[in-house]
């Protein structure tokens, strides 16, 4: 495929901002959201670059009336065009949690943004899909249930476990149009929710995850994959 039109939400920082801009190096067309789109000065900087080739939607995908107003705004610059990619990236992570002190408040944004969004959003613009696209679902191995074996960032293990299981159910659903989705791992990386210690910087795990994407067909729809294409267990 020469070009593909591409929605990625969660765009303004970290592996997402890396993602539109080795999306718009690859010569795609980018649909990007972000919270707040006037604040994303990185972002406005790659429209200025990219003219007609990124557009900035808002999206606050803790919000249900914001996903089906994304649907609604895409053919404004899609026109008749689908889509070929949704990457659902946006995600949240509450730190220094304490087992006795988590309040519910943390596990109801954790939910809503790293869970009931990208179900929403993908629900929301599955009309606007091309038969043979692909959905990934940025999670992350802290959803592994089978890997977990301490106490640690439990609303977003909670969250990204959900996730995992929204990945297996689009999976079921988009099958009989053959639009594989995947749940991805991106590493350990070097954003501001994994720290300068992490051993992995956006652009080596972004390029990895587009490889996996790439590569991605209907026999390993609904599996869970780091950014090197291996298996995770549930």
């Amino acid at each position: 495929m020469s070009r593909r039109n591409v929605l990625i939400t969660g765009a303004n920082r970290g592996i997402g901002l890396e993602y539109v801009r080795q999306l718009l190096a690859r010569g795609d067309h980018v649909i990007a959201t972000a919270r707040h789109p006037a604040q994303a000065h990185d972002l406005n900087r790659l429209v200025a670059e990219h003219p007609g080739r990124l557009h900035v939607f808002p999206l606050d995908v803790m919000d249900p009336k914001a996903e089906a107003e994304v649907a609604r705004e895409l053919p404004l610059v899609l026109g008749d065009e689908p889509l070929h990619l949704l990457i659902n990236n946006a995600g949240l992570l509450h730190s220094g949690e304490r087992f006795g002190h988590v309040p519910a408040a943390n596990l109801e944004d954790s939910f809503r943004t790293n869970a009931m969004g990208p179900f929403l959003l993908a629900q929301a613009i599955e009309p606007r899909l091309a038969d043979g696209a692909k959905v990934a679902n940025m999670t992350s191995q802290l959803g592994s249930i089978a890997n977990t074996t301490r106490f640690g960032t439990p609303t977003y293990a909670i969250g990204k476990a959900a996730l995992n299981m929204v990945t297996r159910l689009l999976a079921a659903a988009l099958a009989d149009r053959r639009i594989a989705v995947v749940s991805l791992h991106p590493g350990w990386v070097q954003t501001d929710m994994g720290g300068a210690q992490a051993p992995l910087a956006p652009q080596q795990s972004v390029a990895g995850l587009l490889r996996v994407i790439d590569g991605l067909d209907m026999a390993r729809s609904g599996s869970f994959l780091d950014w090197q294409g291996e298996t995770l267990p549930w």
